[in-house]
């Protein structure tokens, strides 16, 4: 059974990386005259945080209702003298899953709040991978990670509406905060926008436990031409691997652009350790190596395309809260499939059986050992993620 459905006649619109998101959710900001949801997993406090900080208090000093959402462990860094401003402006401002210094390793810290959700006045949704963070500085002068947002109007706003609200109730509640739960204060119209299909995909531990994955599934096995997946942290279990390989085997052209930077060594070793088993099937595998890659999308049979904060592994798909959307257009994903397209061209590096780097012994060792520890604290923990296999 599938636990969403798709929405006709919308307008999505594919942002580009933070510089494209950032002014357009900064604007959309500051026209909003009623009411701002705000979702993220990591929002620092540097040049684009405050900027984004700036343009929320300002919403709630004109009056507009500002509900912000952040995660214990992404944003955990985040001044809480800046909280206190906040909410000293007039916003609510909410903790999913507080981290504290003598916090006990119990296995709930692992479900986190993935999200990166915005909706604005009931007119205006934004939803991608997207962090509230500044790429165009970094220590390592890398150009801003590759990653993607888009921009929703119309009758889905319907439904990212009413899962942020309920979401912001869940952790009101939690924070015995019930004075902050309030009637909408506004609410989707629901009219037309466009021509596009869409539907809202979250992953919960509720009744959406399998949403994404299930989404993704449904395309694989429907696809007859063409597969194209780009995903900053790629370690899928069994079934997704097969459904992959078989989709190869049939005559599917199957693509993946994957981590070409390391930034979390022991998941970037354990991704590799798929590669041989992966190319042995037909498929084809990128990385990325032009900055580092964040991105969570694919495109299947030019027509499918998902956007969103869900990445293929144990984390996304079995732990955290996470928001997709799935776009049923040939417009969207003719403009998707070209931005891969010329990254996979023009920003990636092939692998191959005779990569040196990667299939030397040495190598081969360290992915299998990352790959066996990634699934044995996974048993630790209580997720042994019994079609997490090759």
């Amino acid at each position: 059974m599938r636990n969403f459905h798709f929405a006709e006649n919308n307008q999505v619109t594919l942002l580009h990386n933070g510089a494209e998101y950032f002014p357009e959710l900064e604007a959309a900001i500051d026209k909003a005259h009623t009411e701002i949801h705000l979702e993220t997993y990591i929002f620092e406090y540097d040049a684009i945080g405050q900027k984004i900080t700036d343009a929320l208090k300002r919403a709630a000093q004109r009056g507009v209702a500002v509900f912000l959402l952040l995660d214990g462990f992404g944003s955990q860094d985040f001044p809480r003298e800046e909280i206190q401003r906040m909410l000293q402006a007039g916003m609510k401002v909410l903790i999913f899953r507080p981290e504290y210094i003598f916090s006990k390793p119990r296995r709930y810290r692992l479900r986190r709040m993935h999200r990166k959700l915005a909706i604005i006045d009931a007119q205006t949704a934004f939803i991608g991978g997207i962090n509230i963070i500044d790429d165009e500085h970094n220590p390592e002068n890398l150009t801003p990670r590759f990653d993607y947002a888009v921009i929703i109007r119309g009758p889905l706003l319907m439904q990212i509406h009413k899962a942020a609200r309920h979401l912001w109730l869940i952790v009101a509640w939690a924070h015995f905060k019930k004075r902050w739960v309030h009637p909408a204060a506004i609410k989707p119209s629901g009219e037309p926008c466009g021509k596009q299909k869409a539907a809202l995909l979250i992953r919960d531990n509720w009744r959406h436990r399998h949403d994404i994955e299930h989404a993704y599934l449904d395309a694989i096995n429907q696809a007859h031409s063409e597969i194209i997946i780009a995903n900053a942290y790629f370690l899928p279990g069994r079934k997704f691997s097969n459904a992959l390989k078989n989709a190869a085997r049939r005559g599917v052209h199957v693509e993946l652009l994957l981590q070409g930077k390391i930034e979390y060594r022991l998941q970037y070793h354990a991704t590799q350790a798929l590669y041989e088993n992966l190319l042995g099937a037909g498929i084809k595998i990128y990385e990325y190596n032009r900055s580092y890659l964040h991105a969570k999308v694919a495109v299947i049979d030019q027509h499918w395309a998902t956007v969103g904060s869900s990445n293929i592994d144990p984390f996304s798909l079995l732990l955290a809260r996470e928001a997709n959307v799935v776009i049923e257009d040939h417009e969207f994903a003719a403009t998707l499939r070209t931005s891969l397209k010329t990254a996979i061209a023009q920003q990636s590096i092939p692998v191959t059986p005779a990569s040196k780097s990667i299939f030397s012994w040495r190598n081969y060792i360290v992915n299998w050992l990352s790959f066996h520890i990634v699934r044995m604290m996974q048993g630790i923990l209580g997720y042994d993620w019994h079609d997490n296999t090759p």
